[in-house]
């Protein structure tokens, strides 16, 4: 009696599936509000540390703000005449074109093909001299930047430098005959860890089944490289070329081996960035340089992100295909 007397509520309860899909959508049962809140400390921290230091750098290159003088207490609003007059210097240039050499040679050929020569010899290798040869590789990656140059500056020093001593080149100033190659090599050296580390793990996920019916094929091992190792690792090719080469080229650490000479030899354009906003005073013009830095990080992010995204849909466009042709099969032998 007390069931058929309850009275009606005015809303119809949900029903089960409308429950399911309500529950799938929000499987931590926190709500709109709930999910906000939880989210919230951590939009604060992108905000603060991500988002308003761009808006400000946008702002910075956009007035003549000078590390000291009149500028500096009061900037004035120039527009785009930052960009129009670094795009017309032809430092920048110098500073871009030496940069896109010091990423292709130290970071996408250098650290990227040691690294996987490195990853690629380990496998073979067991024991002790595994070990050895990983904590050496490691050790010049976990060193301090400023640690390592000071290395690097002994070793090349002109008048008791290590390499001077071992090659019987008493006098000769490597930093300053080459300050290009002396970074590259410097480079290669620290960074060559990272990629050693990322390969060794995408080599120990290529199926054994796969090498070991390429041996008894009687493929050689450039064979198995080519045709069995590489088509596995693809994607990890892909993102350590990626992350490679951003990282060298906002990498400011070779300042600390040629502070960018001599004469700019080696100031690549994190170093130009630099000398051009500190040492000279320019704030305005830096940052107007650090924006087209971010722009052009953007960009290569971009390429990279979408030659994966078309090599990703090749292997799905291959499957339909394949799929497409397995039904037609059938149809075409039919009498």
């Amino acid at each position: 009696m007390s069931s058929a007397a309850a009275p009606a509520t005015g809303s119809t309860p949900p029903r089960r599936g409308q429950r399911r899909r309500r529950s799938a959508e929000d499987v931590a049962g926190l709500g709109r509000t709930g999910a906000g809140v939880f989210v919230a400390p951590a939009l604060a921290l992108i905000g603060l540390f991500l988002v308003f230091p761009a808006i400000w750098t946008i702002y910075l290159g956009m007035t003549d703000y000078r590390l000291t003088g009149f500028a500096a207490v009061d900037p004035e609003f120039v527009g785009l005449d930052n960009y129009a007059r670094i795009l017309g210097d032809p430092t920048f240039w110098r500073s871009l074109r030496l940069t896109l050499v010091f990423v292709l040679v130290s970071g996408i050929i250098g650290q990227s093909l040691l690294g996987f020569a490195v990853a690629w010899a380990l496998r073979r290798i067991t024991g002790w001299a595994k070990t050895l040869i990983e904590t050496l590789v490691l050790a010049a990656w976990v060193v301090p930047a400023s640690v390592a140059s000071f290395l690097w500056i002994a070793l090349l020093d002109r008048r008791e430098g290590t390499l001077n001593e071992i090659l019987g080149t008493t006098g000769m100033a490597w930093l300053i005959e080459y300050p290009m190659a002396s970074i590259i090599v410097f480079n290669i050296w620290v960074g060559t860890a990272f990629s050693m580390l990322l390969f060794s793990s995408a080599l120990a996920a290529v199926p054994p089944s796969q090498l070991e019916s390429a041996r008894m094929a009687g493929a050689t091992g450039w064979q198995q490289l080519r045709d069995v190792v590489i088509p596995n690792i693809r994607g990890h090719i892909l993102t350590n070329t990626l992350l490679i080469t951003l990282w060298t080229f906002n990498t400011f650490t070779p300042y600390l081996v040629t502070a960018g000479g001599p004469n700019g030899e080696s100031e690549i354009i994190a170093v130009y960035i630099y000398n051009t906003a500190i040492p000279g005073g320019q704030l305005g013009v830096g940052a107007a340089i650090s924006l087209i830095m971010l722009l052009i990080n953007l960009v290569v992010a971009l390429g990279y992100l979408r030659v994966g995204r078309a090599r990703g849909a090749r292997p799905a466009e291959a499957s339909a295909a394949e799929a497409s042709a397995a039904e037609a099969g059938p149809t075409e032998k039919a009498p």
